[in-house]
């Protein structure tokens, strides 16, 4: 599984409104989902909204705090984990991202904030290893995603799969770190396919 506790985009471009409430949940099946604690899972994603999903999930509730253009929600996702919405001045314009954090750490909003405009500031757009998979497993419809089981060796069980098509061997059951530069180039929207790469 994706057990990753650092700050990490997971959605590449601005996520349309059904996609964001994907992306809420986009463990929702994995197979331990009632028995391990999801809070190193979830917590440290993050993705861009835009402006209306923004202003929307302001007004759902009032928030649990807001410091100027940064607010959490006061429904947890699990244990101290909640969003945080991110209204972020990047490049003389205002962006707007979605991002799990463990409030419980005095040190994650800023600590994620930091980290967006840090990504979001590369002057090259450009996609590291990581994102590209992230974004494939984010995009990829439940269907066709998951996790491996008894088809695979018991020290690969759990961890993230996806379907992909193969010429001459049809499609393939592929645990997700598994894939291939050109799987996952294959995988991915056109106009990503050829972003250039850069290191984690």
């Amino acid at each position: 599984m994706n057990a990753a506790n650092s700050v990490r985009k997971v959605f590449e471009g601005v996520s349309t409104r059904s996609q964001m409430f994907k992306l809420f949940d986009r463990h929702s099946q994995r197979p331990d989902r009632w028995e391990a604690d999801p809070a190193p899972l979830y917590s440290g994603e993050w993705f861009e909204i835009d402006e209306t999903l923004y202003d929307y999930m302001l007004e759902i509730l009032p928030p649990l705090w807001m410091r100027g253009p940064i607010f959490a929600l006061r429904e947890f996702l699990t244990g101290s984990v909640t969003s945080v919405f991110f209204a972020l001045r990047i490049d003389d314009r205002t962006r707007y991202f979605h991002g799990y954090c463990d409030v419980s750490d005095g040190t994650a909003v800023e600590r994620m904030r930091k980290a967006i405009v840090e990504r979001e500031t590369r002057p090259v757009r450009a996609m590291t290893r990581a994102e590209r998979l992230e974004h494939i497993w984010s995009s990829t419809a439940d269907a066709y995603r998951g996790y491996a089981g008894d088809g695979f060796p018991q020290a690969l069980r759990g961890r993230r799969t996806v379907m992909f098509w193969s010429a001459g061997h049809g499609t393939l059951l592929k645990l997700l770190d598994h894939l291939t530069d050109d799987e996952i180039a294959a995988k991915l929207p056109v106009h990503m396919r050829h972003l250039p790469s850069i290191a984690a």
